[in-house]
C-alpha cells in the first residue's frame, strides 16, 4: 500500500468535531482543481502558478481536515490555531496577483512545534501553566518561514518541556496518537508536528531535536526529518531543553520538501552565537544536492543488538529482514 493510500485511510476514522473545539465552520470555497493530501511543495506552488488553487483555499482545505480528523479520531496534534492564517493567505494571494512570482515557500501551510516563539500566537512548551502566553517576537526560524511566504496555521502538541523522545503528552493538550495506528505513539517530543504532517493537516512542519525528537517522530510517522548540525540553524526563540544539544529542523513527507524547508530556515543569526560557525558555509538551496538514484547500490547495516532483542516487534523484524535481503 503506498503513502497516498495509507494517508487516505486516515479518513476512515473521521467523525464530528465538537463546535467549541475550533472556529465556526467557514463557507466552502469553490471546488479547486487540487488535492492537498500527500502534495509536495513543488506541486502546491505549481498549482498556485497555474491558477488551480489560491493560498486562501489551501488554508481552508487544511482547516477542514483539522476539523474532520484531529479531535474526532483522538489524533490530538493541534494545540492552537492561528487566527491570522486566512488573512495572511489573502495577503500572499494579493502579492502573487501583483508580482506573478512566488517566494520560496509562498502558500505553503506549516505547523510549528509549540516550543517555538510565534508572535501573537500562544507558545506553551506543552505546559498548562503557559496557556495564553503570546510572545512579542517570532523565533528566528519562524521569522525565516514567514519571510519565505509560508503560512503558519497552528502550533502542535509536544512532550511537556520536550523531555520525552518516546511519546507526546503534555498538560496543555494531553496525548497525541499515531495517525497510521491510533493505538500507537508518534514518538516524541515532536510527535505533534509529525502526526499532523503525516495526517495531511499541514504540508510541512518544524520540530526540535535534543536526543531523538525529530528523528524518532520521523521514523514513527513515515516522514523525513532533519536534525541539522549544531550551528546550522538558530536556537533563538526556541524554549531550551539542553542548550548544548538543542536543534530545530524540518519534518516533511519527502526528502525534497525537507531540503526546501532547511534551505529557508538555515543560516547565521547574531542572536545565537553558535551559528557563527556556519556563517558563509550555508547553502542557499539544499535541493540541488538531491539525486534520484543517490542510494542505488548502497548497503544498509542492521544493528543486530537491537533488531534481535526480545522486545522487537516481530512484524518490524520480519520487514527489516526482508528489506535487508533485497
Amino acid at each position: 500500500m503506498n503513502r497516498r493510500s495509507r494517508g487516505l485511510l486516515i479518513g476512515l476514522f473521521a467523525g464530528t468535531l465538537a463546535a467549541t473545539a475550533y472556529p465556526a465552520k467557514i463557507p466552502a470555497p469553490p471546488s479547486p482543481q487540487f488535492e492537498v493530501v500527500e502534495t509536495t511543495i513543488a506541486d502546491t506552488q505549481s498549482a498556485i502558478r497555474a491558477g488551480k488553487i489560491t493560498c486562501h483555499q489551501l488554508v481552508e482545505m487544511y482547516l477542514e481536515r483539522i476539523r474532520a480528523y484531529d479531535q474526532s479520531t483522538r489524533l490530538n496534534s493541534v494545540v492552537v490555531l492561528s487566527s491570522s492564517a486566512l488573512a495572511d493567505a489573502d495577503a500572499l494571494d494579493a502579492e502573487f496577483t501583483r508580482n506573478h512570482t512566488l517566494r520560496p515557500l509562498q502558500g505553503i501551510v506549516v505547523v510549528v512545534k509549540d516550543n517555538y516563539d510565534t508572535k501573537g500566537l500562544q507558545t506553551s512548551d506543552g505546559l498548562l501553566a503557559l496557556k495564553g502566553f503570546e510572545p512579542a517576537e517570532d523565533a528566528f526560524m519562524v521569522k525565516r518561514l514567514r519571510e519565505a511566504g509560508a503560512i503558519i496555521l497552528f502550533k502542535s502538541n509536544m512532550a511537556e518541556f520536550a523531555f520525552s523522545p518516546v511519546l507526546t503528552e503534555s498538560s496543555i493538550n494531553g496525548v497525541t496518537r499515531n495517525p497510521y495506528d491510533l493505538n500507537r505513539v508518534p514518538a516524541g517530543s515532536s510527535g505533534g508536528t509529525a502526526a499532523a504532517v503525516a495526517a495531511n493537516l499541514a504540508e510541512v512542519g518544524l520540530g526540535t531535536d535534543t536526543g531523538d525528537s525529530i528523528r524518532g517522530p520521523a521514523s514513527h510517522n513515515d516522514l523525513v526529518g532533519i536534525r541539522p548540525t549544531i550551528g546550522l540553524t538558530s536556537r533563538d526563540g526556541i524554549v531550551p531543553d539542553n542548550i548544548k544539544s538543542d536543534m530545530g529542523g524540518p519534518l516533511a513527507r519527502t526528502v525534497a520538501d525537507a531540503a526546501a524547508l532547511l534551505s529557508v530556515v538555515a543560516g547565521y543569526d547574531p542572536a545565537d552565537p553558535i551559528t557563527a560557525a556556519s556563517d558563509g558555509k550555508v547553502e542557499k538551496d539544499y535541493t540541488k544536492f538531491l539525486e534520484k538514484n543517490g542510494l542505488k547500490g548502497a548497503r544498509i547495516g542492521v544493528f543486530r543488538r537491537f533488531i534481535d532483542a526480545p522486545a522487537t516487534d516481530p512484524e518490524i523484524k520480519a520487514l527489516t529482514e526482508r528489506q535487508s535481503l533485497i
